[in-house]
């Protein structure tokens, strides 16, 4: 039996169909003026495999976002980011560790290619350049077109990863308020958007582990369209966040967008992937208690005993949300696994540095930038 969700889905992914062949026929000639452009994400592995994605599409560049930008510049940057010309079935060329790889852009214009790196990376790395271009096409002021950036390969005396959700993890954003959500995404930019106070200083932290030569990757997972990447790279360098591959997801209609069931779906095969590639790391979780952060890095927890260290969750729900969460708590410890439901940044900085995740010396430094934050 039909029910109002699948009549739903199928009418927008009918009305998004009908509305691109419009565009096509309208705007077709003026479309091809247009540059094409590869949005490459920051790939990310281990000594032993790569996983690269990216996408192709026909945009010019966004402006550089500043503080004093106004209501409309910011509306007119989120339009163009979400109003975005795919490129389908074109071949990429990914140039990395004196190797090409090639892969087909979908019909949404995303790629996506594993590689092998070679045995003979230098031991002190951890970012790696990596160029993508695209094979039979240019530009249309016949230049060709050619993307050039970074990968991440965990070194070998990386003690841990941290995996990190992003919204009401990292960035503020209200994610239990539907209004205050879309508010914050359409009409602020990178400069406008608040973080969590002292979050910066303890992802360092945790990059840096307890002796502070060492490399310990982060990875940010969150449920947001790739569509709002840019911004939270400028995020992330204008707050002093460590740099690290952001996974995101695709905002096309389907079924499973809409489902329940979407956001959990997500970053449990996100989280997956991670791990999947870093198979020699055990883990650090932070997340939140506002959508489902709990069950997720506990279902994390059950299906790879051993690989996860502590699980920190921002506690940013309402009190009737907290026992379910401590329920979960209890899972985690039957697993030898401390999962602590926090207030703020600095009790979960405290408690990692107790098991060694940190240098306890770093713990002032987390206490001032958490009050530079609220200031």
């Amino acid at each position: 039996m039909t029910t109002w969700k699948d009549f739903l889905v199928s009418a927008s992914s009918d009305a998004e169909a009908q509305f691109n062949r419009l565009k096509e026929r309208l705007f077709g000639r003026l479309d091809a003026k247009k540059p094409y452009k590869i949005v490459y994400y920051r790939g990310f592995g281990s000594p032993t495999a790569v996983w690269i994605t990216g996408r192709v599409l026909r945009e010019r560049d966004l402006s550089t976002p500043s503080d004093n930008d106004t209501f409309w510049q910011n509306l007119l940057a989120t339009y163009q980011r979400f109003e975005s010309d795919e490129v389908p079935g074109v071949t990429v060329r990914v140039d990395a560790f004196g190797k090409s790889n090639t892969a087909v852009t979908d019909k949404e214009g995303y790629f996506e290619v594993t590689i092998n790196p070679p045995d003979t990376l230098p031991p002190g790395r951890a970012w790696f350049p990596i160029r993508y271009s695209l094979d039979a096409i240019v530009q249309p002021t016949g230049e060709p077109v050619i993307k050039d950036g970074y990968l991440m390969v965990s070194p070998l005396y990386s003690q841990f990863g941290i995996i990190s959700d992003i919204d009401d993890t990292v960035l503020v954003t209200g994610a239990t308020s539907l209004l205050q959500t879309a508010r914050l995404t359409f009409l602020g930019n990178a400069y406008t958007r608040l973080p969590f106070a002292g979050v910066a200083a303890f992802y360092r932290a945790l990059q840096s582990g307890p002796v502070t030569t060492l490399f310990n990757p982060i990875y940010f997972i969150s449920s947001s369209p790739w569509n709002l990447y840019d911004l939270l790279v400028d995020f992330f360098r204008i707050q002093g966040i460590p740099k690290g591959p952001i996974l995101l997801r695709d905002l096309s209609f389907s079924p499973e967008l809409l489902s329940s069931q979407s956001h959990h779906t997500h970053k449990l095969a996100m989280i997956r992937k991670v791990l999947d590639v870093n198979p020699q790391l055990p883990f650090v979780l932070i997340g939140d208690s506002g959508q489902q952060d709990p069950e997720i890095y506990t279902q994390v927890v059950r299906e790879n005993p051993g690989r996860i260290r502590a699980i920190y969750i921002r506690d940013v729900s309402e009190d009737r949300r907290d026992e379910a969460v401590r329920e979960l708590i209890r899972t985690a410890e039957a697993f030898d696994v401390p999962m602590l439901l926090v207030p703020d940044t600095v009790e979960a900085a405290e408690h990692a540095a107790s098991l060694g995740l940190i240098d306890p010396d770093t713990i002032p430094e987390i206490r001032a930038d958490r009050r530079a934050d609220k200031e």
